[in-house]
C-alpha cells in the first residue's frame, strides 16, 4: 500500500470533498478538518513502524511523471525526513483542533489548511527536484492566504512581505536545481545525493543559490525580516504550522540539497556558514530580548534556536573526525523537532491567552498564574524547554551541537551567550504575565477549557520525553546521519 503517497495527498483530497460538498456548514468543515488531520497522522505512524534503512531511503515510490526530461514522481524517507513526517502530522492536527474555534469563512480556512498540509509532508518526502520545488512554491501559496485572510490587524502587509521574502528567495534555488539536472540529466535527488555532479565555479554558484533560498526559509540574518511580522499578524495555527513545520523546509533543504549535493563546497565554505549561524543564534536572542509583544518575542527566538541548526551543519562539514560530524548532525536534527514542538507549543498558549485578552503586550498583565494555573505552568514548562533547560526538549540537541562546536572551531562557542540571554527574556515574560501583583482586569480570565488541553498535553508531553529520554528519536535521525558521505 502506498501510505506515503495516501499520507501525502489525503489533506488536499479532503480539502476538495468539502468544495464539492452541497452543504459547507463550519461545524461540518472543522469536524472533516479534524477527521483528515488525524487520519493522516495515523497513517504516519503507520510509516514509523515501516521503518527506515541505514544509508539510503526506504518505502521509495516512484511513477513516470515527465520522461522525456528524466522527471518521476518519486517520494521516499530516511532519518531525517521521518521525523519531520511525524511533527508535521502532528502540528496539523492539533491545529485542526485549535482552530474549531474560528467561525469566518471556515470552508475556505480548512481548504487552505489542508492544501497546505499536502505540500508540507510533500516537501520533506519528495525525492524529485522537480517535485519538491512544486511542493515548496505551494505552501506559499496556502500560507500566503491565511495570513492575509485570518491573521489580525496588519495582515495584508505581513502576507505580502512573506509572499515576495519567500518567492523571490526560491528563485535561485531552481536555478540550482536546473543546474543539477543540466550536469546529471536526471531530477532524481538519490543520484545528486551518491554522485554530486557540480564541480569548481558551478558547485560554488548552486551553493550560494541553494544558502539564499534556504536562509530565507531559515530563515538567518540578514534575511529574517519578513518572519517577525508574519508571526505576529498570523492567525496561530498560521503561526504554529510557520514556526512548526515550514522553518523547517530551509533547515532541512540545508543539509539535504546543500550540504548533500555540494558537499565539498559547502565544506569549503563552511567557516562562512558557521558565522552566519552564530550571528543569527545571537541576533535572535538579543532581538527578542528587546520585545515587550509576547507573540513578537517567540518569533525572534525562532531565528536564535534556528541559528543552532545552522551551527550543527556547518560543523559537520567542517570536522575532520567523522564521529563529531555525526554528533553535530545529530544534534541539529534533533533541533529541528524540539523546536517543532516547544514553539509550537508557546505559539499555542499566547494564541490562547490573546484569545482571552485581545492582547499580547507583557506589560499589560500580571499575576496571572494564580487566575489561570494551567496556562501559566504551561507557559513556564515551554519557556524553561525553549532556554534550554535539562530534562527538556532543546537540552539534548543544544548539548550536542555545542559538544560538536567546541571541538570542531572553538571560536563558535560564543554563540552560547545566547542562551543565558533566552532565559533572561524568559524569565522576565513569566515574570511580567504570571507572577506578581494580579491585575484584576483579569479576574474573571477562564483557564484552560478540554479542547485547549487536547492541544497543548501531547506537546509538554512530548516536550518532557525528548528532553527525558531522546534516545528514541536520536536513534531514528541516527540511521542516516551515521551513514551520511560528504
Amino acid at each position: 500500500m502506498p501510505l506515503l503517497t495516501i499520507a501525502t495527498f489525503l489533506p488536499i483530497l479532503g480539502g476538495l470533498a468539502l468544495i464539492a460538498l452541497p452543504v459547507r456548514s463550519a461545524r461540518v468543515a472543522h469536524g472533516l478538518s479534524i477527521t483528515v488531520t488525524g487520519l493522516v497522522f495515523l497513517i504516519t505512524l503507520a510509516i514509523w513502524s515501516r521503518g527506515i534503512v541505514p544509508g539510503g531511503f526506504a518505502q521509495v515510490e516512484e511513477i513516470a511523471w515527465i520522461p522525456a526530461i528524466g522527471a518521476a514522481y518519486r517520494l521516499g524517507l530516511d532519518g531525517l525526513s521521518l521525523p519531520l513526517v511525524l511533527l508535521t502530522s502532528l502540528l496539523f492536527l492539533l491545529s485542526a483542533i485549535y482552530s474549531a474555534r474560528i467561525s469566518e469563512r471556515v470552508p475556505s480556512y480548512v481548504v487552505l489548511m489542508l492544501m497546505l498540509e499536502t505540500a508540507s509532508l510533500g516537501s520533506f518526502m519528495a525525492l524529485d527536484g522537480l517535485l519538491f520545488y512544486v511542493f515548496f512554491e505551494v505552501s506559499l501559496v496556502g500560507m500566503y492566504f491565511m495570513i492575509a485572510g485570518w491573521g489580525y490587524e496588519d495582515r495584508q502587509r505581513a502576507a505580502l512581505m512573506f509572499f515576495l521574502y519567500t518567492l523571490l528567495g526560491s528563485l535561485p534555488l531552481l536555478l540550482a536545481i536546473i543546474g543539477l539536472y543540466l550536469s546529471s540529466g536526471t531530477f532524481d535527488m538519490r543520484a545528486w545525493i551518491d554522485a554530486p555532479p557540480l564541480a569548481g565555479l558551478g558547485a560554488m554558484l548552486a551553493l550560494i543559490a541553494m544558502l539564499f533560498t534556504f536562509a530565507v526559509k531559515i530563515p538567518a540574518f540578514p534575511v529574517h525580516t519578513w518572519l517577525p511580522a508574519a508571526h505576529v499578524q498570523a492567525p496561530t495555527a498560521g503561526s504554529v504550522i510557520l514556526a512548526g513545520v515550514m522553518l523547517k523546509f530551509g533547515t532541512y533543504g540545508l543539509v539535504r540539497f546543500a550540504l548533500q549535493m555540494t558537499p565539498e563546497t559547502f565544506t569549503r565554505a563552511g567557516v562562512v556558514i558557521l558565522a552566519f549561524g552564530v550571528f543569527s543564534a545571537l541576533y535572535g536572542a538579543f532581538a527578542a530580548l528587546a520585545q515587550s509583544d509576547l507573540k513578537k518575542m517567540i518569533a525572534y527566538t525562532s531565528v536564535n534556536h534556528m541559528g543552532y541548526v545552522v551551527m550543527g551543519v556547518a560543523v559537520a562539514a567542517l570536522a575532520s573526525d567523522p564521529a563529531i560530524r555525526v554528533v553535530a548532525l545529530d544534534g541539529a536534527a534533533l533541533q529541528m523537532i524540539s523546536h517543532g514542538l516547544v514553539t509550537g507549543a508557546l505559539f499555542f498558549l499566547v494564541g490562547m491567552l490573546q484569545d482571552r485578552a485581545h492582547i499580547r503586550d507583557m506589560g499589560d498583565f500580571g499575576g496571572l498564574l494564580g487566575r489561570v494555573p494551567w496556562l501559566g505552568w504551561a507557559f513556564v514548562v515551554s519557556a524553561f524547554a525553549s532556554l534550554g533547560l535539562p530534562g527538556l526538549a532543546h537540552f539534548p540537541a543544544e548539548f550536542q551541537i555545542f559538544l560538536a562546536t567546541l571541538n570542531t572551531q572553538p571560536w563558535a562557542v560564543v554563540a552560547i551567550i545566547a542562551i543565558v540571554v533566552t532565559a533572561g527574556l524568559y524569565l522576565r515574560a513569566i515574570a511580567a504575565v504570571f507572577l506578581g501583583e494580579p491585575n484584576e482586569k483579569w479576574a474573571a480570565m477562564p483557564d484552560l477549557g478540554r479542547r485547549e488541553m487536547l492541544v497543548i498535553v501531547p506537546l509538554l508531553f512530548l516536550t518532557v520525553l525528548v528532553g527525558v529520554a531522546p534516545s528514541w528519536l536520536l536513534n531514528m535521525i541516527h540511521t542516516t546521519m551515521a551513514s551520511l558521505s560528504f
